[in-house]
């Protein structure tokens, strides 16, 4: 029974060592898929950072864009009031011309008329 004692011993020693080199294995193996993991997670936060960063520069870029917009609507702006002050002071000059006119034209009628009435009364 020595023998088949030898011998079951050497078997259990056998699965012993398979065990420890699946252990092994498993350990290695596990150890590259974290490993692999890890790198995977680094790229996948550097991309996460690349794109906040353009997304931060796209932004920024927006905000400057508007600022320059909002400038050049607030000199639109100033440009329409003067515009508007100059027409209101063209159209004030106009009616003042008109009145001016009106004037004139009403003298020269009335003056007209006193020639005309004068010669009459002299007939």
């Amino acid at each position: 029974m020595s023998s088949e004692t030898g011998a079951a011993g050497e078997g259990v020693e056998s699965q012993i060592r398979e065990a420890e080199q699946r252990l092994e294995e498993a350990a290695r193996l596990a150890a590259e898929a974290e490993k692999r993991a890890e790198e995977e997670v680094q790229a996948l936060e550097a991309d996460l950072e690349r794109e906040r960063k353009e997304k931060e520069q796209a932004l920024a870029g927006a905000e400057e864009r508007l600022g320059e917009i909002e400038s050049q609507v607030e000199e639109a702006e100033r440009r329409v009031e003067a515009a508007e002050q100059r027409a209101a002071v063209a159209e004030e000059s106009v009616a003042d011309e008109l009145a001016r006119a009106r004037e004139s034209a009403a003298s020269w009628l009335q003056s007209q008329l006193d020639a005309i009435r004068r010669e009459a009364e002299g007939r």
